[in-house]
């Protein structure tokens, strides 16, 4: 398993946020990034029964603390990268009961339940994801949390429509519910007033985490959280586009193009000096 290979054909904003790494960091924030896609990708899998799922999601599990037989030529990789950073199991376990939650949850019923999954699958990342940038303010930890969340709200936003597809509601029940736009409405593909306040709200929530996230990082630690700047500079601009559009996510695909992307990393390059 090669973990370059698995973060260039991802075509994440990640892997290109990588970029600004030096070295020895973006090889170990690739390692670590593998280890994400591994287990999401498990969990996607379907031509996997959900036991066997679990199954394989519970060796991943096992093979964080100790060697295994039979287990993942990967997995060695992974324990060596904990322990060179101050990355625990538990961590990483955390990261594994988020994407374990899509093996049984396809509605929430309130952004409380949603924002366990948002932290797990996202904000949990980005605490490891700091560990390997470096930082010396235990500040950077909130920012790791709040900017987590940010990007998984714009990502729920814009896979609303690819989500349907696989009977997955991630926008909470109490949501639809304050704007009086009913499920069924949302299974039809109905865009009307109401879906785009809805949506409205939904980019205030992730405007609001994405905001917080500024406020919390620290000045000593701009430096070294620039990977994540990039991905939250793309993010929030992938955020704005959507919003100038009305959200037009059940006919469209967003995204900012290579040239947009090389633009904001060389913004946020150009901070540091």
């Amino acid at each position: 398993m090669n973990p370059a290979r698995i973060t260039r054909t991802s075509k994440s904003n990640l892997a290109l946020a990588f970029v600004s790494l030096g070295r020895e960091r973006r090889h170990d924030i690739t390692t670590f990034y593998a280890f994400c896609r591994v287990v999401d990708d498990i969990a996607d899998d379907v031509d996997l029964s959900v036991e066997e799922k679990t199954r394989r999601l519970g060796d991943w599990r096992e093979w964080l603390r100790k060697p295994r037989p039979n287990e993942s030529s990967f997995a060695a990789d992974v324990r060596h990268l904990m322990g060179k950073y101050a990355i625990s199991p538990e961590m990483l376990e955390e990261i594994i009961a988020g994407v374990e939650m899509d093996l049984s949850i396809n509605r929430y019923q309130t952004f409380d339940e949603l924002r366990v999954y948002c932290y797990r699958v996202a904000s949990a990342v980005g605490l490891v994801s700091i560990e390997i940038f470096g930082y010396r303010n235990p500040a950077s930890k909130e920012y790791a949390i709040q900017l987590g969340l940010a990007l998984q709200a714009t990502n729920i936003i814009r896979d609303v429509g690819k989500d349907l597809r696989a009977d997955r509601i991630y926008l909470p029940q109490e949501d639809l519910a304050r704007f009086h736009y009913s499920e069924q409405e949302l299974q039809d593909r109905q865009y009307n007033d109401r879906f785009v306040q809805l949506m409205q709200f939904e980019a205030a929530r992730a405007g609001h985490f994405f905001a917080r996230a500024a406020e919390i990082l620290p000045r000593e630690d701009r430096r070294s959280m620039v990977a994540a700047e990039i991905m939250g500079s793309i993010y929030r601009g992938l955020l704005r586009r959507m919003e100038l559009d009305k959200f037009r996510v059940f006919e469209k695909e967003y995204g900012l193009n290579r040239l947009e992307k090389v633009s904001r990393i060389a913004a946020q390059l150009l901070k540091l000096f």
